[in-house]
């Protein structure tokens, strides 16, 4: 067992968080990341895609800034663990990462077991699953473990925390836990719920682009206009820096839908089952390398371009969104 002194959990516990920006990053991942093709081409083995050249999992390595981080993959949302959490440790593997573990925590009085919350003090990357978003709500919502996730989330610069499909759904507050795609944009088709809370200024869905779920986050926004929705394709994800800059990583798109200036919307209102009226939403398609930010609500090519704007207009910096 990891040692961690007890009064550090103490401190993180009674104090309160700061109203500030997050030090550490987010790392929101659409599913069916690639977990790479083996660096030996002898052996010609394929686990997914050319992991190595789009390499969305060395990413999450790299923004760590270590190069042998102590990684913990937590399974709880997946309904196959002992086959998920294997998948994992070998594909870090294959980055040298051989730090790795495996919390499977399968119901909510192990959650705040010393052993756990030991890990996750020392963890330099925490990576959740995919499987059900409402599981991780469920196991770690007012928990002890989550309070020190969200401690070290917003006072530790290089701490990541990633998740793939509905590890990614669940770092908001307002989630998507579920849904039917053929009906809509007709009111109540989406399943709203709480996530783990990590970012309060967006929702975000999964598996987006070949699952045709655009409707799906048109409706959660048009339900949470003030939300900025993040429509994440596969084998592609968002960094979100700062809590509030959003760089895509990967190969496919990430769809931004923007609902701050519907000037028509009758989701409040509706009765369930008839068809959503909104007018006026925007919607930016975001390629690899494309930024968005979210506190400014605009596009732009790449970070360079984005840092170069806000030197010009330091202002625009100068208020950070309440995460």
């Amino acid at each position: 067992m990891l040692a961690c002194p007890l009064s550090f959990f103490n401190l993180i516990f009674t104090d309160s968080l700061d109203a500030q920006k997050p030090q550490g990053k987010l790392i929101a991942i659409g599913g069916n990341e690639d977990k790479g093709t083996h660096p030996y081409s002898r052996k010609r083995k394929k686990y997914y895609l050319n992991f190595f050249e789009l390499g969305i999992l060395k990413r999450v390595v790299l923004e760590s800034g270590l190069t042998n981080p102590r990684i913990e993959v937590v399974t709880t949302a997946s309904m196959i663990p002992h086959e998920v959490g294997p998948i994992y440790v070998s594909s870090f593997g294959m980055l040298n990462c051989l730090n790795v573990g495996v919390m499977d925590i399968r119901v909510p009085e192990d959650t705040d077991q010393p052993e756990y919350l030991e890990r996750l003090a020392q963890t330099d990357i925490i990576m959740f699953s995919g499987g059900d978003q409402s599981r991780l709500k469920q196991m770690f919502g007012d928990t002890k473990f989550l309070q020190l996730l969200t401690k070290r989330y917003f006072a530790e610069p290089n701490f990541v925390i990633a998740g793939t499909s509905a590890g990614a759904m669940a770092m908001s507050h307002i989630m998507i836990r579920g849904g039917s795609v053929p009906d809509a944009l007709m009111k109540g088709a989406v399943r709203m719920g709480t996530g783990l809370g990590l970012n309060r200024h967006v929702v975000i869905d999964s598996h987006f682009v070949k699952r045709g779920r655009f409707g799906r986050l048109i409706e959660a926004v048009g339900l949470h206009p003030k939300l900025i929705g993040i429509g994440l394709g596969e084998d592609t994800g968002v960094l979100i820096t700062n809590g509030n800059l959003i760089e895509t990583i990967g190969s496919n798109l990430v769809i931004i839908i923007d609902g701050h200036n519907i000037q028509h919307n009758n989701a409040a209102a509706a009765a369930k089952g008839t068809a959503l009226s909104l007018e006026n939403i925007v919607l930016h398609v975001l390629a690899k390398g494309n930024v968005y930010d979210i506190q400014e609500r605009k596009f732009f090519v790449d970070k360079r371009t984005h840092d170069a704007a806000l030197e010009a207009h330091p202002h625009a910096a100068a208020v950070p969104p309440n995460v």
